[in-house]
């Protein structure tokens, strides 16, 4: 065996190995499994329609972050909350599981972006 083939041989092992191992992690996902996860998407707090005291209710969120993330509106994504500088990570951190940034529907009258 070359010294070329070889090395290609090591780069690929990896993959290889990978690839007959991840159906065994991996479950197979059906049509069933988007139920849950759609309505695990609903259960999260939407941080451009929450109230003042639906944010205070998140872990490490008091009245001034829930001011702040108020003032802040509107976010494209949750992360906006840490680019942003509006709370610091290890607070994301605590609550990202439990927030979502919806973005509204577009209507007829809403003007299309250019």
């Amino acid at each position: 065996m070359s010294l070329r083939s070889k090395r290609l041989f090591a780069r690929m092992l990896p993959l290889l190995l990978a690839s007959l191992m991840l159906p065994a992690v991996a479950p197979a996902r059906s049509f069933s499994a988007a139920a849950p996860q759609a309505s695990a998407a609903a259960d999260k707090l939407d941080l451009n329609t929450a109230t003042k005291d639906q944010l205070k209710a998140l872990p490490g969120i008091g009245d001034a972050y829930s001011q702040k993330i108020i003032d802040g509106r509107p976010y494209r994504t949750k992360l906006d909350l840490v680019h942003r500088k509006i709370i610091s990570q290890s607070t994301y951190e605590k609550i990202k599981d439990q927030i979502i940034a919806k973005q509204p529907k577009p209507t007829a009258m809403t003007p299309v972006p250019k």
